[in-house]
């Protein structure tokens, strides 16, 4: 039997990629929800606050710890599967791995012990520190892994240089690497899709609490503090997603063109079709609705100057169009759908009747399956879209993958890969459930109740103040009883 190597160390690399972003995007919405609601704390002393903020560490600590696991095997294909493609880009995409694990795996590393075990052990400002520091490291990961994909898309700031009879990409200026003509609008856009699934994590979590009766007052000022973060994460990714196709149309025309099914250029506007089904053989989209000239008037704002097709470049330099244009288009469509839904949210919490909607919290427990897809959708176009370049317009892909590996190899290792992946996805179905079932300890708000209690106590004795005294013991009595 005849193993394909290009095809399975793509399907691969698409596998443990598609596995490993289950949890990035996760942790560092999370970590922006988890600074919000310590600093609440801090500022209210309320004692939900509390309870919200141990209770979304430990979900973060189960996340953060898969991913660290799924990307360092993501990362060793790069070397056994993709041998050449290591080779040309090595020094560009070494530094910006390296930069990652400096600047910010060890930052997040470094304080997630005092976030997740260093309640009672440091003050609350310091743990609060620690809790921004930890989100900071997140984000600076996702900024230096963000700016190396980039660079294949965009590449900027290297020279090519002959080593040992091959090609390789040698950083001429590193700050060019950086600040690649893509690299900070999908940086945004790509923060923010982040930003959106934590949100909806949080609220499909509370949606239910709230609907089963339990922990209802710290659920209902979770839901309402990522409900902001949702609505206005949701009407920002619009721009930044119209400002990265506008990127796409001047870079990649090509790309932008198999989103958009987009097959001959015209001499007048181009259509945007809203719904169809690309067929790449006859140049043609099947099934469709399109709004005339509406693709000219977005990359343009001219509703009558034509976009440049398909038929613009060889067959043999065009992405798979379908493979392109369904993510993208399912990627639009999902956004859209959150705009709508937090916008209908945030007006039932303002008419005060959000939360006796309960067919609308349902919406909402369910609704994170969203934000999952769309998060993978739109690395799917991104990444299908380049093809078939691995660097854009420097090395294909068919000429990237390391050719002594064996195709059968990579398929042994695929069915080991998939075994194991979904061991895990087992293993963290469950203990997330189990933390889920389980919800913020209750224990958290005595405790704090009673070191607050104390604490009184002890300012009262100090002051010598006996009346003071007197009522904040019986206070801390009450509390104790209740």
């Amino acid at each position: 039997m005849e193993f394909d190597p290009l095809l399975l160390s793509r399907i691969q690399f698409a596998l443990t990629v598609a596995f490993h972003y289950l949890f990035p995007p996760l942790t560092i919405g999370l970590g922006v929800i988890m600074v919000f609601t310590e600093w609440q704390y801090l500022r209210t002393k309320d004692i939900q606050y509390e309870m919200m903020a141990k209770f979304w560490t430990r979900i973060f600590a189960i996340n953060f710890a898969l991913g660290v696991a799924s990307g360092i095997v993501m990362e060793f294909q790069f070397g056994t599967n993709w041998a050449t493609y290591s080779r040309f880009v090595g020094d560009v995409f070494g530094s910006a791995l390296a930069a990652e694990g400096i600047f910010a795996f060890f930052l997040e590393s470094g304080f997630l012990a005092v976030l997740v075990f260093g309640w009672d052990r440091v003050s609350p400002r310091v743990h609060f520190l620690s809790t921004v520091l930890v989100s900071l490291g997140s984000i600076f990961s996702a900024v230096w892994i963000v700016v190396a994909n980039s660079w294949q898309q965009t590449p900027a700031g290297f020279h090519l240089v002959e080593h040992q009879g091959a090609l390789r990409a040698e950083i001429t200026d590193f700050w060019a690497v950086v600040f690649n003509p893509s690299s900070m609008i999908r940086l945004t856009h790509v923060l923010i899709g982040a930003f959106i699934l934590g949100s909806f994590f949080v609220m499909s979590i509370t949606a239910y609490y709230i609907l089963r009766g339990r922990h209802v007052e710290m659920a209902k000022k979770s839901f309402a503090l990522a409900l902001a973060l949702a609505l206005v994460s949701s009407i920002a990714q619009l721009f930044t997603g119209h400002y990265h196709a506008v990127k796409v149309a001047e870079h990649h025309p090509a790309k932008l063109a198999a989103f958009e099914g987009h097959f001959e250029t015209g001499e007048g506007g181009a259509p945007l079709y809203i719904i169809g089904l690309p067929d790449q053989k006859e140049k043609v989209v099947r099934y469709s609705i399109a709004i005339p000239g509406l693709l000219s008037w977005l990359v343009h704002m001219d509703s009558s100057k034509p976009v440049k097709g398909l038929d613009q470049f060889p067959e043999e330099d065009w992405p798979p169009v379908a493979l392109s244009f369904i993510p993208y288009h399912v990627m639009v469509g999902l956004g859209m759908y959150f705009i709508a839904l937090t916008i209908l949210a945030a007006v039932l919490y303002r008419l005060g009747t959000l939360f006796q909607t309960r067919w609308l919290l349902w919406v909402f427990v369910f609704s994170v399956v969203g934000p999952y897809f769309s998060n993978h959708l739109g690395w799917m176009a991104a990444e299908v879209g380049r093809q078939p370049w691995v660097v854009y317009g420097l090395l294909r892909t068919r000429e990237a993958y390391s050719q002594s590996v064996p195709g059968a190899q990579v398929a042994a290792s695929i069915g080991l890969f998939v075994l194991i992946y979904l061991l895990l996805t087992a293993v963290w179905i469950y203990v997330m459930n189990d933390k889920i079932q389980h919800g913020p300890d209750e224990a958290d708000a005595t405790g704090a109740a009673a070191k607050e209690g104390l604490a009184g106590i002890r300012e009262a004795i100090l002051k010598g103040d006996e009346g003071s005294l007197t009522a904040t013991a019986d206070e801390e009595g009450e509390g104790s009883r209740q």
